[in-house]
Parts: C-alpha cells; sequence; structure tokens
C-alpha cells in the first residue's frame, strides 16, 4: 500500500497508548493511526480476547476483524498482572515526548492505569476510558441497543419480536467520538498545558445519538414513540420494490422532484391525481406521501413487478429518484467498485496477504490516508 507522508498529516507529532479489544477502543486508535498519530496498541501477553475473534482466514490462523481494526499500530505485548509489565505500559505513556502522554483504553478498573496514578507521573497526561453502561457496568453494542427501544422498530412489520442489527452501530459511533475526543483534548492541551480525563460510555453515545435524532424526545413532548414501519423511510416516501426478476431496490423520494419523476416513471399520473383529490390531500408534502404510503406503495409497486432489473435501473437512472439494487457483499466486490475508489488502496497483510483496504473516508487537499498493515502480535515489544 502506498501511504502518504505521514508528517504532513493532522495528528503527525502525537503519540497514542491503546490499551483495548473489540471495536470501539480500536476504532478510535485506527482513526487516530489514519489521521498521522504513532499509536501503539498494548495487549496482553498471547492476545486479548478478540485477537482471533471471527471471521478469519479460511485456514483459521488470522482474524480478518484484528488486523482490519489494528492497521497501522504498533503491537506490544506485556503480563499485564505483573509490576514489570504495568511499569511498561505506564513508561509507554508518560515518557512518550510532547506529543504523546496519551492513554486510551476499554480495560479500566485498574489502579495502576487511572488518570490518577498516570498523572502522578505526568501532569499533562490524557486519558480516555471507554465504559460500557453509563453507570460504569459492563455492556456491549447489542446490549446497549436491546435496552435502547431500536430493535422494537426494527425488521418486517409481520415479524413479532425484537431484531438486532447487523452493524454495530454503537460501537462504530462510541470509537468515532473516541477518536474526537482525543483530538480536542490535544488542542486544549496545545492551548492550556492541562491534561484530560475523558470518560465515554457505549450506552451514552447511543442515548445522545437517540436523543438528537428524536428518537427519546418523541415520547417526552408526544407522549409516544414512533411505531415500527418497516422498510419504509419514517416520515417522508421511501420504500422497497421487487421487479419481475425478483431483485429488490430501495427507493427514496425525499423531495417533490423525487416524487415528481418516481410518478413519471410508473406511468401513474392521472392516477395520483385522482388520489390526491379523493383523498383530499397534497402529496407534494413529505407527511402526506409518508401517512398515504400504503397505497402508494401498492400503485408504484405494480410498475416495478412488471419490469425486469434492467429496465427498472435504466428508468431510475434517468431520474432524480434516489435508488439503489440491495446487494450482497459479494456483489460489492465483484462489481470492482473497490478498484475504482481512491478510498482503497492495496494492502498486504501478513497472515492474510493482498487486498484492497479502505483508508480514512474524508480526504484533505485531495489526498486520501492510508495506514500500513497490523503488526504481528508484539512485534514492537521493547
Amino acid at each position: 500500500m502506498t501511504s502518504s507522508d505521514t508528517h504532513a498529516r493532522p495528528l503527525a507529532g502525537v503519540r497514542v497508548v491503546e490499551v483495548s479489544s473489540f471495536i470501539a477502543s480500536p476504532l478510535c486508535g485506527l482513526t487516530l493511526a489514519q489521521l498521522g498519530a504513532e499509536v501503539i496498541r498494548v495487549d496482553p501477553i498471547g492476545g486479548a480476547a478478540d485477537v482471533h475473534r471471527w471471521p478469519l482466514t479460511d485456514d483459521g490462523t488470522t482474524s480478518i476483524y484484528w488486523t482490519g481494526l489494528n492497521k497501522g499500530k504498533k503491537s506490544v505485548t506485556a503480563d499485564l498482572r505483573s509490576p514489570d509489565g504495568q511499569a511498561l505500559v505506564q513508561r509507554l505513556v508518560t515518557e512518550s515526548g510532547s506529543g504523546g502522554g496519551i492513554l486510551v483504553t476499554n480495560a479500566g478498573g485498574r489502579d495502576w492505569m487511572s488518570h490518577d496514578a498516570l498523572t502522578a507521573l505526568r501532569s499533562d497526561v490524557i486519558t480516555l476510558e471507554l465504559l460500557g453502561g453509563s453507570d460504569g457496568t459492563p455492556a456491549v453494542d447489542y446490549t446497549v441497543n436491546a435496552g435502547l427501544g431500536f430493535p422494537l422498530i426494527t425488521g418486517p412489520l409481520d415479524h413479532d419480536g425484537p431484531v438486532n442489527h447487523v452493524l454495530p452501530a454503537w460501537d462504530v459511533v462510541c470509537g468515532l467520538y473516541a477518536a474526537l475526543a482525543i483530538t480536542a483534548a490535544v488542542r486544549r492541551r496545545e492551548q492550556t498545558g492541562a491534561g484530560s480525563r475523558i470518560r465515554l460510555p457505549l450506552e451514552d453515545t447511543a442515548l445522545s445519538i437517540a436523543g438528537t435524532l428524536g428518537y427519546l424526545t418523541e415520547p417526552q413532548v408526544n407522549s409516544q414513540s414512533r411505531p415500527a414501519v418497516g422498510n419504509d423511510v419514517y416520515g417522508t416516501y421511501g420504500t422497497d420494490v421487487v421487479t419481475a426478476d425478483g431483485d429488490r431496490f430501495m427507493l427514496v423520494a425525499l423531495t417533490g422532484r423525487h416524487f415528481r419523476d418516481l410518478v413519471r416513471i410508473t406511468g401513474t399520473e392521472a392516477v395520483v391525481d385522482s388520489l390526491q383529490q379523493s383523498l383530499g390531500v397534497d402529496f407534494s408534502t413529505e407527511s402526506d406521501r409518508f401517512t398515504h404510503r400504503a397505497v402508494l406503495n401498492a400503485l408504484f409497486g405494480k410498475w416495478f413487478a412488471d419490469h425486469s432489473t434492467d429496465e427498472v435501473a435504466a428508468a431510475l437512472a434517468g431520474s432524480s429518484v434516489l435508488s439503489q439494487r440491495y446487494r450482497s457483499f459479494d456483489e460489492v466486490v465483484a462489481s470492482g467498485q473497490l478498484a475504482t475508489n481512491p478510498l482503497f488502496a492495496e494492502l498486504d497483510q501478513p497472515g492474510i496477504g493482498r487486498y484492497l483496504a479502505a483508508g480514512l473516508p474524508a480526504s484533505f487537499d485531495g489526498q486520501q490516508y492510508f495506514v500500513g498493515p497490523a503488526m504481528p502480535l508484539g512485534a514492537d515489544t521493547p
């Protein structure tokens, strides 16, 4: 993989020690590394609990999951139960130069690695502890999500019971918030010389987003939460349709123009006008399109069911309607999309081989930031 000059990156000169496992904390470290920070991941000897987490390579020897989250980091192992191992971690954090003194961890509760213990060794230390529940009790993405409400409005309307998400959304959100918090703490330290003790519970990131997007506000001000809507898009017009070939497309008509184009390509102008008059509604408004989505779904769905996938794709491509055919991960890779997107570059990962790996999604002055492979466990142990 070709990497741009790390000295030109925004976080060049920042040094971070990461004592972590699973998703949120390692994603924080990966993001900081992509932005130019030197990140040292510290694991117990033999690796943390995620070192062999699925998916694995076909021979079962290497975790695709672990290497993906730990690209571009140095790897140190230590006996974290021994005084020598603990002293090693303390030195890595506190004796790491002017840009160092930073610890990210989701393995808190250890006095020797606490903010107070590290501050006694270095006054401007920055520590970020990722927790599970808001009260500090253990929790993971799926248990946080279960207690928040999303699984009860996810999935088909005829399904009885909760549907868990596949994407660990709160882990991702928490990891990115953690990277943002570290960046902000570094900025404050540069301005004032003060360190920071940052506490970031996974549950609080989920509650924050759910509140910001209105999910927790509706029960407070409207006395009820929003209902499950299946694959329809809440509050506007969006749904999935099936073609004559059995393929599915997701359609979203956010604006009046999108909706007019959907009416045009389905040849339903006269019927839609008649519906507006008979129902006394105005489909130029999002609220009316959403409220009467069932009748619109049936109307538009017939046109899609009568046309082939190629015909549907061509019609949608000639319109402003927001759309995409549902694809598998296999289809995305086979499409060649990764090879043509500058977000991806070839990475030679020991234990896996060569593949196209994503860099930082944001480009700076037209430049994508990539990092090297994940180092073998303990490769950089002093």
